[in-house]
């Protein structure tokens, strides 16, 4: 006979509470929101939270999940924007938060109250073309290999520490629309697989190295 008392299973870990921002169409907050739908999945998706309306809120509004739009107009500067959506996340008390195709730079208020479980993706291989056009940059560079990277955010623009990248090869013919396509698509995946390992501790952050066991 098992003596119960000695046995934790794995349906009495509740999923850790993971927060998503998005501004955009939603593939990539819908990828995070799927797969916390499986049964084995280490955290769950408690809250959608953008700066518009968007395809991203109406899918999570559509699967029942909370949603607030935080809109920069609706605030006299940034510093107050930034105050407000930290306010509205901590509300949700996550112990991560996903940038799922978030279209804002996050500030210090917001970092500050999170820090080091801010977890965003990049369409390339950091540190090679940050910012907004990473995938059109990194075409007109002519490379013949691009990707993913998912990274921890810090208060500069797509240079905090990197948790994992993969590689996507460039084709001659690719166009900007083909390529990043094609880069969604690993990039969907890889964010998944991190954030699992992020929810389930298996992240160690020493300074800008971070390793997953």
């Amino acid at each position: 006979m098992v003596n119960a008392e000695s046995v934790v299973s794995a349906e009495s870990v509740d999923p850790c509470p993971v927060v998503l921002l998005a501004s955009g169409a939603g593939t990539l907050a819908q990828s995070v929101i799927d797969a916390a739908g499986e049964s084995d999945s280490p955290y769950r998706i408690i809250a959608l939270v953008s700066d518009r309306e968007c395809e991203a809120v109406a899918h999570a509004g559509r699967v029942g999940l909370p949603t607030v739009v935080v809109r920069p107009a609706d605030h006299p500067d940034r510093a107050a924007w930034d105050r407000e959506l930290t306010r509205v996340v901590r509300e949700f008390a996550p112990d991560w938060v996903v940038s799922a195709g978030f279209m804002r730079i996050l500030g210090g208020t917001f970092l500050g109250e999170f820090p080091g479980r801010v977890i965003n993706t990049h369409p390339a291989l950091l540190p090679a073309f940050p910012g907004a056009h990473a995938v059109r940059d990194a075409l007109a560079y002519g490379v013949t290999v691009t990707g993913c990277t998912v990274h921890l955010v810090d208060s500069g623009v797509d240079t905090g520490p990197v948790i994992a990248q993969r590689a996507v090869d460039v084709l001659a013919d690719d166009s900007e629309a083909t390529l990043h396509e094609r880069i969604k698509i690993v990039e969907r995946e890889l964010l998944v697989d991190v954030l699992s390992a992020a929810a389930s501790g298996r992240l160690h952050i020493e300074g800008r190295k971070v390793h997953r066991s």
